[in-house]
């Protein structure tokens, strides 16, 4: 009898997971209500772009000036969710980002930076300081960035950092809290374990993830089910100034970016390095029509040969991506691979 109990029951948890997903794509405003669709951003209530501005390609554009039309162009055009951290380009990313949003533009956007420390007083610095950098009173969402070691959380709560941020949410200085993460779905799970109501998680978000420390099959779901609000990121597998899935498996930015879409995502972050690169992204958000499920499954078996072993999510993989703050933290080298 148990045997028959269980599969009800997964069948019933797998039902339930398809229900809350197929309501979180049927949120998508169309896109002539605002020129750009829209999904709504978990419990916060808040309507945000279905692609987001990612801080870091911004904040590299060489031509600080070319950066800022890109980015007041991104909101013309009804981009409004904007990424960022504050160890971005040691704070280059954010003074960019500040100056596009001055005069005005601030209050066009929902502004979303990280907090790379895990202590009540790096936080609050941390906090000072981007609030200085990109000339503002209030972060729409602070995250927890890069919870990629597997004792993060903890330190999150033992080492006072959530106490910040909830003080500084009391003072009306974060609207949101979240964390993002790009190493592991059981860090993820971890932190949506822990006992605080998360608004909001980012994650790596692409078709290869399928298949390798999934997300979008781990964590995904249990996010759904507490109504957090799902940020994507390396729609395409990561890599500078073009993504892995573009370079090395050949897919096309479309396909990806359509894949990643298609799931119940509320944004996906691009990098976005030049305007042709923005006017592409922008065409596909307001064209966007999610896959079939038979065009999913062909995209799959398109990367599967590549996808279970993590060589082109070296975020996952590897420790290339983790960021120099983030290992000295942890007593890694710095130079480490």
């Amino acid at each position: 009898m148990a045997p028959r109990e269980s599969r009800r029951t997964f069948v019933t948890r797998a039902l339930s997971a398809a229900a809350l997903a197929e309501q979180a794509i049927a949120q998508t405003s169309p896109a002539s209500a605002t020129g750009m669709p829209t999904r709504v951003l978990g419990r916060t209530g808040v309507r945000v772009s279905i692609v987001g501005i990612g801080g870091w390609h911004i904040g590299a554009v060489s031509d600080k000036q070319e950066a800022i039309r890109i980015m007041h162009a991104a909101i013309d055009e009804g981009i409004n969710f904007f990424d960022n951290a504050w160890d971005y380009q040691d704070g280059g990313a954010e003074t960019v980002m500040g100056q596009a949003l001055s005069g005005g533009k601030r209050d066009k956007v929902f502004l979303m930076t990280k907090n790379c420390e895990r202590d009540y007083k790096g936080s609050m610095k941390n906090l000072d300081d981007s609030l200085r950098r990109l000339k503002t009173d209030r972060l729409d969402l602070w995250q927890f960035h890069e919870m990629v070691y597997d004792n993060d959380p903890d330190w999150v709560f033992e080492n006072g950092g959530l106490k910040a941020a909830l003080e500084a949410q009391k003072a009306g200085k974060v609207r949101f809290i979240g964390f993002t993460g790009h190493k592991d779905p059981r860090i993820h799970l971890k932190m949506l374990s822990k006992p605080h109501n998360w608004d909001s998680a980012q994650m790596p978000i692409n078709v290869l993830d399928y298949s390798y420390r999934s997300f979008q099959n781990e964590v995904v779901p249990v996010c759904l089910k507490k109504n957090v609000g799902i940020i994507g990121m390396k729609g395409l597998a990561g890599g500078y100034p073009q993504g892995r899935l573009l370079s090395h498996v050949k897919l096309t930015a479309e396909e990806c970016y359509r894949y990643c879409l298609s799931l119940p995502i509320t944004v996906q972050v691009m990098g976005i390095n030049t305007m042709e690169q923005l006017k592409a992204d922008i065409a596909l958000a307001r064209g966007f029509q999610p896959l079939t499920s038979q065009a999913r499954q062909q995209l799959l078996a398109k990367v599967k040969d590549v996808a279970g072993d993590g060589r082109h999510e070296l975020f996952k993989s590897t420790k290339n991506y983790d960021g120099p703050h983030h290992r000295r933290q942890h007593d890694f080298a710095v130079d480490a691979d």
